[in-house]
């Protein structure tokens, strides 16, 4: 079975602190991220649950995507390995492990921080 990849590109209007299930209370400065995971079977099935308000908080991912402060701008699926797909990413790791507990290629997180948010 073809693994398949994902990544969610999102928003945070403003700066939140949350718990993150067993990683602990962090704080997530105002901008853009991205995530990037992969599902074994029925991607599309996974990426609608992360988008859900409505779900029982299970990932990492979970825990920032149910803040009202996130939002899912872009979706964007893929072929190429979960890990690849994530270090071809530029960004900064702010929160190590997160999405990426049971990573063995040293990506140190499946979240990166791309952007900060500029005051207009």
């Amino acid at each position: 079975m073809e693994l398949q990849t994902y990544q969610l590109h999102i928003h945070l209007c403003c700066s939140v602190t949350i718990q993150v299930g067993a990683l602990g209370r962090h704080h997530f400065p105002a901008g853009d991220y991205i995530y990037t995971g992969s599902a074994r079977r029925n991607i599309e099935a996974r990426v609608r649950r992360h988008c859900s308000d409505r779900k029982k908080l299970r990932w990492h991912i979970d825990y920032l995507l149910h803040t009202p402060a996130a939002s899912v701008v872009k979706v964007e699926l893929s072929t190429e390995s979960e890990c690849r797909l994530n270090h071809s990413i530029c960004g900064e790791v702010l929160i190590p492990d997160f999405g990426a507990s049971d990573c063995r290629s040293g990506c140190g997180s499946h979240l990166k921080y791309i952007s900060t948010v500029v005051p207009h």
